[in-house]
């Protein structure tokens, strides 16, 4: 199952949605940029929002790597470095299905901007 996901992955949609399943703009913006690479043992993605920052602000982005496991439907990385800094040392965990040759991760949803966000990060293979 684990040699399924190892190889360069690009991040070509996120899809946030609020508790009642309505699509809501997501902090990645429209077009979202980002890479994750899985190897043997461990793991690195980078992610964000590509639009220029609004002056006085700065761009969305988030990154982490460590080692990570996979059950078949769970992923699971345990950080050992990451901006921001609170992920280091916490499990990021993501639940995984297959479209096609796409992989859907979809974390716990969490609150932003007062809103329970639903998250799907959908990625494919380049390498």
């Amino acid at each position: 199952m684990k040699e399924r996901l190892i190889g360069i992955w690009r991040l070509v949609q996120v899809t946030a949605r609020d508790p009642e399943g309505r699509v809501i703009p997501s902090e990645f913006g429209p077009a979202p940029i980002g890479t994750v690479q899985f190897g043997e043992e461990r793991m690195m993605a980078a992610l964000g929002d590509s639009r220029p920052p609004a002056e006085g602000e700065t761009r969305f982005w988030v990154a982490y790597t460590g080692t990570w496991r996979f059950d078949g439907q769970v992923l699971s990385t345990r950080v050992d470095a990451a901006h921001p800094p609170n992920r280091i040392g916490t499990d990021q965990v993501r639940q995984v299905r297959w479209e096609g040759e796409r992989v859907v991760l979809s974390p716990p949803p969490r609150m932003v901007q007062g809103v329970m966000n639903h998250l799907e990060l959908a990625w494919e293979r380049v390498g």
